[in-house]
């Protein structure tokens, strides 16, 4: 793999220095979720394979599945149109994305009535996963 990291200047990155990632599952095309990267983040994911974010919450590198587990084993990399937002395929280890055990953090849907309505299972207690 190439040490250069010309592709990086590329990345349109946001005021505070990070992008927005979609995780979508390489097999079935299933959206996994949201998160962001900063330019470490997105090299090392690059450079390990590992999906590795950025917490904004904790201000610190986070790397998926490290207390779960439930690692992203990265397929590729893509960028938009714009080069503001990163799509990433991955492969989903134990086939759970979502700290609340389910397979997607896209687990609820809008309904015409104004409701959302929780459409997936959860796969594993997230005590159980985070104990």
């Amino acid at each position: 793999m190439s040490t250069s990291t010309k592709w990086l200047n590329e990345v349109k990155w946001d005021e505070n220095g990070l992008v927005p990632v979609i995780a979508q599952e390489a097999s079935t095309g299933d959206v996994l979720m949201f998160a962001w990267m900063n330019r470490e983040a997105l090299q090392r994911t690059a450079e390990t394979g590992n999906a590795i974010y950025w917490s904004r919450s904790r201000r610190k590198l986070w790397h998926k599945g490290e207390e779960s587990g439930h690692v992203q084993k990265v397929v590729e990399l893509r960028i938009d149109c714009d080069n503001d937002v990163v799509l990433m395929k991955v492969e989903q280890v134990g086939g759970i994305a979502c700290h609340t055990g389910r397979h997607s953090c896209f687990f609820q849907k809008y309904l015409a009535d104004g409701r959302w309505e929780t459409v997936e299972p959860v796969l594993k207690d997230p005590k159980d996963i985070y104990s």
